[in-house]
């Protein structure tokens, strides 16, 4: 069974940095594509980045030039770089991990942002 588990998150002050990391077991990781996607409430849940199999990267306009979005395929793990954090990136970040046979998420880390 597939499972996936965030860590990383917590409270920082605008303009502050923080890393993501996500680690997935139970499946042959290189083989996975991996994304990262947040959740603030009231909103609907949307993409950050994504990094495919073969490490082609696609990101959000609002992640462009402040977050990187990494993979180490012998650590199992994908990460998220965050940098010149604002209040308005606040949200659970979450974590899917996919392939032909389906998609899997994890349950988040919470990261907050204040002004």
């Amino acid at each position: 069974q597939v499972q996936v588990l965030e860590s990383g998150g917590g409270l920082v002050q605008a303009g502050g940095s923080l890393r993501l990391s996500c680690v997935v077991s139970g499946s042959t990781f290189p083989a996975l594509h991996i994304g990262w996607y947040r959740q603030a409430p009231g909103d609907q849940r949307e993409l950050v980045a994504t990094i495919s199999s073969r490490s082609i990267i696609n990101s959000a306009d609002s992640a462009m030039g402040r977050f990187t979005i990494s993979r180490d395929n012998a650590k199992n793990t994908v990460y998220l770089q965050m940098n010149s954090l604002k209040p308005e990136d606040t949200a659970v970040y979450l974590c899917k991990a996919w392939n032909w046979q389906g998609d899997y998420w994890g349950q988040g880390t919470q990261v907050t942002v204040s002004s």
